[in-house]
């Protein structure tokens, strides 16, 4: 054998050794919670760590040894029943660049018979410490000290490129004192990458993981990175998952329980607006196929700026028992923060679809059940016809005995397909209201009012009105007495029961 040719050998050797590097370290109770492994504090048997591709998990000691992964962070799964310390910038410390050994420190998390409460944000998207101070104001400082969860998701777009803002909304959203935890969107990517794999060198850096797993008592959580950057293509991302996602997946679901609620939060949606090409087809086709065993599974996602609730069924290659829900999130910003500044000088920022800006809460019982709400930022006072569930348009006035072209306008913000929707006139009967494929009156209304502006009305317009996937419509009647008529709209929410608000309109005489 040659010298050459076992030096050769050598390089190559020397080169998988490199590839295969091991990180070690121990998984352990900390006691005293001050985030180091003290004499006495044991470890913790059959957790696991992942690499994001690999899952290994604990010995009788705590101990672990995992493969490193280059550039990629170890994460410990955070079992039910315990809770990781804040690491940096106040998130959740679950995770470790894999350049040296690590240990992870958990504690016991006082045992809850109740309900998990989870805050639920999709694209926060900031350009600027200007629309930073906006999501302060407008999402989060309303919450403090208000609410009753113990978990919070954000599903991408955390900022809107510029990647320097993230220390400051990591300062916003840790004031709510939730363990937060993060999903990349298109709007993450390093602009300067080359390829999907390092595209979220930054997001990496503040978050951790782009594919991890949370459990709780009540649900596990799997939230994952389907954002598949395409420099230099048209279009420049897709939907989609990597092949080490997928394994990350197959490994985490072999042995994830069947008893509990299986949540998936990602950003963009799985299902695909028609006759546009979103998500690659064979990737979801693989999730679903991993997916299908689960009895109890909810998707959550965001990217479109509107929102609805999708059920996949065989047309989309679904096969379970029963539709898979998905829940698309409307956005904490709205429309991108645009539109007419109110009193406090935020701007009014309603969706294209006629949703307000807001943020989602996810309630889930131990059997598996969850009940879902959305919860507008701001609420104009006095609007009988705003309320939290519903928004309603209707004409001021019309004239008596004239043809019955014109209707009020129900949009029902967590509205499907399947919600019943009534209204009736003047304490009548209750008669049902038609779910019709239109945009939003008062959206349009406002493109009007862009439209005639000669000034500028605010820094961006308002979002152009959409098609909404929630809205109802009922006629008027113009046969009744002269002057007002009170209309009352009903809806009857699967979760939050009947909901309700109140509008008028009108009737005059005229002459020809």
């Amino acid at each position: 054998m040659s010298h050459r040719f076992l030096c050769v050998c050598f390089l190559l050797i020397g080169s998988a050794a490199a590839h295969a590097a091991t990180i070690r370290g121990v998984v352990f109770d900390d006691g005293n919670g001050n985030g180091r492994r003290d004499p006495g504090e044991r470890g913790i048997v059959d957790v696991a760590v992942s690499n994001g591709r690999d899952i290994v998990r604990s010995d009788a000691a705590g101990r672990y040894t995992l493969e490193t992964r280059p550039g990629l962070p170890v994460f410990v799964i955070k079992p039910a029943g315990w809770r990781v310390e804040a690491g940096g910038e106040g998130l959740p410390g679950f995770w470790r660049e894999s350049s040296s050994d690590a240990d992870f420190a958990l504690r016991k998390a006082p045992r809850s018979k109740r309900a998990l409460d989870v805050l639920v944000f999709a694209d926060p998207q900031p350009k600027s410490q200007v629309d930073v101070d906006y999501y302060r104001r407008d999402i989060v400082e309303p919450l403090i000290g208000k609410t009753q969860a113990t978990l919070g998701l954000s599903l991408g777009d955390i900022v809107n490129d510029d990647l320097s803002l993230y220390p400051g909304m990591n300062a916003v959203t840790t004031r709510l004192g939730v363990p937060w935890l993060h999903v990349a969107g298109n709007h993450d990517l390093d602009a300067d990458a080359g390829d999907d794999e390092s595209s979220l060198r930054t997001f990496r850096h503040h978050f951790g993981p782009d594919t991890f797993a949370w459990e709780e008592s009540q649900a596990n959580f799997v939230l994952f990175d389907d954002v598949i950057s395409q420099p230099g293509m048209k279009p420049a991302y897709v939907g989609g998952l990597r092949e080490d996602q997928l394994a990350f997946l197959e490994a985490y679901l072999r042995d994830a329980p069947k008893d509990r609620l299986l949540m998936l939060g990602m950003h963009i949606p799985l299902f695909e607006p028609d006759g546009e090409d979103t998500f690659r087809d064979a990737d979801r086709e693989r999730l679903f196929a991993l997916l299908q065993p689960f009895p109890h599974v909810l998707v959550l996602s965001g990217h479109s700026h509107t929102q609805r609730h999708f059920f996949h069924d065989a047309k989309t290659g679904w096969h379970g028992a029963r539709p898979l829900h998905e829940y698309n999130v409307g956005a904490a910003c709205g429309a991108f923060w645009s539109g007419v500044k109110d009193a406090q000088g935020i701007p009014d920022t309603t969706m294209s679809d006629g949703t307000p800006n807001g943020y989602a809460t996810l309630r889930i019982d131990r059997a598996g059940g969850y009940s879902l709400a959305w919860h507008p930022a701001r609420l104009p006072a006095g609007d009988a016809a705003f309320t939290a569930e519903m928004a309603l348009h209707a004409p001021k006035l019309l004239r008596k005995g004239a043809y019955p072209a014109a209707g009020v306008y129900a949009n029902v913000f967590m509205g499907g397909d399947d919600t019943r929707v009534e209204y009736r006139i003047d304490g009548g009967d209750w008669k049902p209201m038609r779910q019709v494929a239109q945009p939003d009156p008062g959206v349009l209304a406002e493109n009007a009012l862009d439209d005639a502006a000669t000034a500028l009305r605010g820094y961006d317009r308002a979002a152009q009105a959409t098609p909404s996937p929630h809205l109802w419509r009922g006629t008027l009647p113009t046969d009744l007495a002269l002057g007002e008529h009170v209309v009352e709209v009903r809806a009857f929410d699967q979760w939050q029961g009947e909901r309700g608000a109140t509008t008028r309109y009108g009737l005059a005489e005229a002459q020809p």
